[in-house]
């Protein structure tokens, strides 16, 4: 049946600019995809529709996390002190290997994914670890959930611990069992193909990724130009490769098929010229960059000014915030930063930074993160009073919600038309 949702809406078609419908309405379908939003009901043809009324509150698409690690999760906010390369040896690598035992899975993923759900975050790209039944459990508990994802099984067979090393027909058979359970074109969870980074994946785990992900037609996802010293490692490790990126390309890990890279804090020059050429999202993980000592920031006006796509990333456990509403935050923080070292470069807007957590990143699951027409309704009902919003205009309303709000806010989050209820969780976690 159609349904009608009034509200004040809120959504950004362009990346510089918010639409806003002060008592407006959003019709959709019975699959869930929006077929008109308007100020005037009787515009809509839905006068069959059942209409449903949130009031005073802000409705606006739903948040994207285009980077975390779901097994990191219970890591969150520890070891902040330490640089990129030692975090992973001496925390994050450890935490992992708990992985391989079904019930520590189970219990980790299913607090992940009671606190993404929380969060407001209805989709997202994610990490799990080298595990392919606990893999699999990850996906199965996202379906569960009624929460949409890319969940990959990680790729890794050197310089990490033998308990998390994988030989390359291994990760293939494995890949290949999930693929063969979850590979449905319209399904809400898929798996992507997910080579840690390059000094953990021999040229042949990586040519067999790349082999994987066009044979299936999957996204890809990984690391990219961090950290320095992890640069200088690849560059010592993939001789003939020209740049980071290209050490992805030539295996064909780098834009053959819908590719997502995160941080991205030195991509410049060629790498940044084939990024443009082969279509990559860049996932933007500001906490994450500040927490384990990049040493720069993301250029990410840059990006958005040569037309390379952005969206957002919690970087669970490297950030330390899985909410997308603080991540904006801190995306404008540091872009402040940057334009004081570069003023060619104006910091981001709200709308900027929100079009890059909902539209933008959205665009890597379909058509997800706007309210237009045929776009799929992932969205979250806010009712804002006790953040005391009475004086302040609709924008105002959402800045506010956006610096100082939490889940206690949240009263509503759809993905694909379907409202999620914490009953839905709750009974995931049972």
């Amino acid at each position: 049946m159609k349904k009608v949702y009034k509200a004040h809406i809120i959504y950004t078609k362009e990346h510089n600019r918010f639409e806003v419908l002060e008592n407006g309405y959003v019709a959709v379908d019975d699959k869930g995809r929006v077929i008109k939003v308007s100020s005037d009901l009787s515009v809509l043809g839905c006068e069959d529709a059942e209409i449903i009324d949130f009031g005073d509150s802000l409705l606006f698409p739903a948040m994207n996390d285009m980077h975390v690690h779901a097994p990191q999760y219970r890591n969150t906010g520890i070891a902040m002190d330490l640089e990129l390369l030692p975090w992973l040896q001496d925390y994050t690598y450890p935490e992992e290997i708990k992985y391989a035992d079904a019930t520590y899975a189970r219990r980790m993923y299913s607090r992940f994914l009671r606190d993404l759900w929380r969060c407001g975050t209805m989709r997202a790209c994610v990490f799990a670890t080298s595990h392919t039944e606990n893999t699999r459990l990850l996906m199965r508990l996202f379906q569960e959930t009624g929460m949409g994802a890319f969940v990959g099984k990680v790729g890794m067979n050197r310089n990490c611990p033998e308990e998390l090393t994988e030989p390359v027909g291994e990760m293939v058979r494995g890949y290949e069992s999930l693929i063969a359970e979850f590979n449905q074109s319209e399904a809400l969870v898929r798996p992507i193909i997910t080579p840690r980074f390059v000094p953990s994946c021999t040229s042949e785990m990586l040519q067999a990724c790349g082999e994987l992900a066009v044979k299936h037609q999957l996204p890809v996802q990984s690391h990219l130009s961090e950290n320095k010293n992890e640069i200088a490692w690849v560059q010592s490790l993939e001789k003939n490769s020209t740049c980071y990126g290209d050490a992805y390309d030539r295996y064909g890990l780098f834009g053959q098929t819908p590719t997502v890279m995160a941080h991205c804090v030195y991509t410049e020059g060629e790498e940044l010229e084939l990024m443009k050429q082969r279509g990559v999202m860049v996932a933007h993980c500001p906490t994450s960059n500040l927490n384990i000592a990049t040493g720069g920031i993301a250029p990410v006006r840059q990006f958005l000014e040569e037309g390379v796509l952005v969206g957002l990333g919690s970087d669970i456990s490297g950030g330390h915030d899985l909410s997308i509403f603080r991540v904006m935050v801190y995306a404008i923080q540091m872009s402040k930063m940057y334009a004081f070292h570069h003023p060619e470069r104006p910091f981001l807007t709200l709308a900027e930074a929100f079009w890059m957590a909902t539209k933008a990143a959205g665009s890597f699951f379909g058509r997800v993160g706007s309210f237009e027409p045929g776009y799929e309704f992932d969205a979250l009902v806010i009712d804002d009073h006790d953040l005391n919003h009475d004086q302040y205009p609709l924008l105002h309303r959402l800045e506010r919600y956006i610096y100082l709000g939490d889940d206690r806010q949240i009263k509503h989050r759809f993905c694909r038309g379907k409202e999620i209820t914490e009953m839905c969780i709750t009974s995931m976690l049972l």
